[in-house]
């Protein structure tokens, strides 16, 4: 980002909690589903009432809003100097296996909004449950410039 860059506010908490925390040059998004202006913009399940397309969307979205949470803290993206974690939670039926293709949306943004070599870590884990009925949630590390 340019030194003029506006930096979008940070999602808003759907409970007690702050949208990103940064310490010792690592900041840590909290857990973020794909919303819009505080709307949760899909429900369901993933196998169920979503397919992986769907997911991908969803997952992608909520990426884009960890992202988002981070780069306020942090005074915008340019201050982003590597992803290192991202957790992708998949509301979905027993037996979706496909957790991977459904995180790959979340990955595929952030390649798009900080660059290939932004790259992190991923874990993609298939739960019961989100809050609200989200069929995603994500969590981002990322390590920041000073």
């Amino acid at each position: 980002m340019s030194e003029q860059e506006s930096v979008a506010a940070a999602p808003r908490p759907q409970g007690r909690y702050i949208p990103a925390v940064v310490h010792d040059g690592i900041a840590y998004s909290a857990g973020m589903t794909p919303r819009r202006d505080g709307v949760l913009t899909v429900t369901g399940v993933v196998g169920r009432d979503l397919d992986i397309p769907r997911a991908r969307e969803a997952a992608g979205l909520a990426a884009r809003n960890a992202i988002t949470a981070i780069a306020s803290a942090v005074g915008g993206t340019a201050a982003i100097s590597r992803c290192l974690r991202m957790s992708v939670f998949v509301a979905c039926t027993p037996d979706f296996r496909e957790l991977s293709a459904v995180a790959d949306g979340a990955s595929d943004v952030l390649v798009e909004c900080l660059g290939a070599d932004a790259l992190p870590v991923r874990s993609a884990i298939g739960v019961y449950a989100l809050p609200s009925g989200a069929p995603v949630e994500i969590e981002l590390t990322v390590a920041v410039r000073a």
